[in-house]
């Protein structure tokens, strides 16, 4: 969605309808993790990815997973029930969506597909907000359970 006041204005509405207390500020363009959680004033484990991942039947899911962390593929496909997940290429992640890849959040999707979100998400946590240049605050405990998530242990430390 290339209008920013229209992407963050559903994300804003969509929180609202599921009585979700949330902020969105813009923010500047960071090069690294840190940069970002500096910019943002919280640590880098308190950015929460949000990632679209495309099951073998052409649906998908939300796998929020701590920015210092990564996806663990043999977990999530365990707690999700699968033998194969991937992720989609960009244009995919957009139709499965209606979010740029960077601007991708669970609310305010085109579709209200499932959200796994990791065990060791805690406390306020900032994640894309729908449009580029801006982050959403939410605390962590109230957002995975606005979202109805299913929380497991499905990511590993980076590297």
């Amino acid at each position: 969605m290339s209008d920013p006041d229209a992407a963050t204005a559903r994300v804003r509405s969509a929180a609202s309808d599921l009585g979700l207390d949330i902020e969105i500020r813009e923010r500047p363009e960071a090069g690294s993790l840190h940069e970002a959680a500096d910019l943002l004033g919280v640590e880098p484990r308190n950015i929460v990815k949000t990632l679209v991942v495309k099951r073998s039947d052409d649906t998908y899911i939300f796998a929020l997973i701590p920015g210092d962390r990564q996806i663990a593929w043999a977990k999530l496909r365990t707690v999700v029930g699968v033998n194969k997940l991937q992720l989609p290429d960009p244009a995919r992640a957009l139709a499965a969506t209606g979010y740029e890849r960077g601007t991708i959040v669970p609310l305010g999707s085109s579709t209200a597909w499932p959200v796994y979100a990791d065990e060791s998400i805690s406390g306020r946590v900032a994640l894309g907000a729908g449009a580029h240049g801006y982050s959403l605050f939410a605390d962590s405990d109230a957002l995975i359970r606005a979202l109805g998530a299913t929380v497991a242990d499905i990511s590993q430390p980076i590297g």
